[in-house]
């Protein structure tokens, strides 16, 4: 199992020396008002709850273990108190999903909608001869794949556009848009729910990368490079400047470091 390691409490040593408190933004890399805010007991208790429902059991070193190593601290110097709860966690609530692709399992972890952890398991795939495995990198379409069952019901904008227009030129190898094909789909929904009000009445992610192995003319094996050039088009479409929880960027993120573990 991988994830993007947070910085854990120990090594916010000196905040302790002025009692100021282990705030979300310490220790993810979380923005807005949730990177402000102290970590509260029951926080962390929300994560304990949420990651034993669905992955069995509180991981080791995982969110929720950090999340309560800086809420224990926090109320050691008495900056929250034991039943606290952070306003906009409580409020939003923390969520842990887990999606399974091509013999994978990714896990997301969000507090308030935000990605605090992100998790990527490989599911040993039995071949005929008994007690073989293979494991095989996951490729660009699918992380795509991904992408429709962890945020398949957000209404594509441009900055889903925008990234998925990447992934395809990533998996290519061109710059010409693919008539019919992902990026000239996402990009039509795009431009069509934004004549629209109400999101049930917009194209969902779903509706635009299921099958999208399928729909790629040519793909390749998730790498690094190509997680980071489907970042940047996805940011800078975006309004708020930030990549979706589970979007297309996220999703080619968690591919690409699944890879590098498979391979190192």
């Amino acid at each position: 199992m991988s994830q993007g390691q947070p910085r854990r409490p120990q090594q916010l040593a000196g905040q302790g020396e002025n009692q100021e408190p282990i705030k979300y933004g310490d220790v993810f890399n979380v923005s807005g008002e949730l990177a402000n805010k102290p970590i509260a007991p029951q926080d962390a208790a929300m994560m304990q709850t949420a990651e034993t429902q669905v992955l069995g059991q509180t991981q080791k070193g995982g969110t929720a273990a950090v999340m309560q190593s800086a809420a224990t601290r926090n109320e050691q110097v008495g900056v929250v108190g034991h039943n606290n709860i952070t306003d906009i966690a409580g409020e939003q609530g923390v969520s842990v999903a887990e999606t399974d692709v091509a013999g994978r399992r990714i896990i997301t972890e969000a507090v308030a909608g935000q990605v605090v952890g992100q998790y990527v398991q490989a599911t040993p795939v039995m071949t005929s001869q008994v007690g073989a495995v293979q494991q095989n990198a996951i490729t660009i379409g699918e992380a795509l794949e991904a992408t429709a069952k962890t945020a398949g019901d957000k209404p594509v904008d441009q900055s889903d556009a925008a990234a998925v227009q990447a992934a395809e030129v990533r998996a290519t190898g061109s710059n010409v848009i693919i008539p019919g094909g992902l990026a000239a789909t996402a990009q039509s929904a795009a431009a069509h729910n934004a004549t629209l009000d109400r999101d049930e009445e917009k194209i969902k992610l779903n509706q635009v990368l299921t099958g999208a192995t399928a729909k790629l003319p040519a793909d390749k094996a998730v790498t690094r490079q190509d997680a980071e050039g489907v970042v940047s088009p996805e940011l800078r479409n975006n309004p708020n400047v930030a990549t979706h929880p589970g979007g297309v960027a996220a999703s080619m993120a968690a591919a690409a470091r699944l890879n590098e573990n498979v391979n190192a």
